[in-house]
C-alpha cells in the first residue's frame, strides 16, 4: 500500500497502545505486549504486520548518544540555493557527506534545512568550508549551533487526536 493510494490509516485504541509500547522500546517482545494489553500474541503480530503494510510503521531504530562517541556538536543549517531546480542535485551531494544525518525540504526562508553531527566547532568549520560550501548550488548557508536538546521524543499517540 502506498501512501498516495491510502494517505490515512485509521488506528484504533489497541493499535495506539501497541505503537506506544514499541515507541518506548522497539525490542519489546510481542508476547509481552500481548500480556500487557490482554490480547493474544497472534493479535499483536497481525496488527504490527498490518501497520507495517499500511506504512504506519516504517522501521525500528536505535538511539545513539552522539556526545558519548565523540560527536558532541550538532548544527542545524538553513540553505539557500541559487536555483530551486538544483535541489535534487544538492540532495544527492548531501548523501555522500556522513556528517549530515537529516535533511528537510522547507517553506520560508530556506529551501533546505539539514542536521549535522561533528566532533567540535573546529571540525564543523572544516566541514563547512572544505566540503559543504564546495557544493556550487548554494547561494548561502546559515548555521545554528545546538546548545542543548530540551525535548527529544517520538510522536505520542496516547492523548493525541488523529485526523
Amino acid at each position: 500500500m502506498s501512501s498516495e493510494t491510502h494517505p490515512h490509516y485509521e488506528i484504533d485504541s489497541i493499535d495506539r497502545r501497541i505503537l506506544n509500547i514499541l515507541l518506548a522500546n522497539a525490542r519489546t517482545p510481542f508476547l509481552e505486549i500481548a500480556r500487557s494489553l490482554n490480547v493474544s500474541g497472534g493479535t499483536v503480530h497481525q496488527r504490527v504486520d498490518k501497520l507495517k503494510e499500511a506504512g504506519v510503521i516504517t522501521g525500528s531504530t536505535l538511539k545513539i548518544n552522539c556526545e558519548r562517541i565523540g560527536l558532541g556538536v550538532t548544527v542545524l543549517l538553513g540553505i539557500h540555493l541559487h536555483q530551486a531546480q538544483r535541489i535534487d542535485e544538492t540532495i544527492q551531494a548531501f548523501k555522500s557527506l556522513p556528517e549530515i544525518v537529516e535533511a528537510y525540504y522547507t517553506t520560508g526562508n530556506y529551501a533546505l534545512f539539514i542536521k549535522v553531527h561533528v566532533s567540535s566547532i573546529k571540525a564543523y568549520h572544516r566541514f563547512l568550508v572544505e566540503r559543504l560550501q564546495t557544493i556550487d548550488a548554494f547561494r548561502f548557508t546559515e548555521s545554528f549551533i545546538c546548545l542543548d536538546v530540551p525535548i527529544q521524543r517520538s510522536v505520542n499517540l496516547g492523548h493525541q487526536q488523529l485526523y
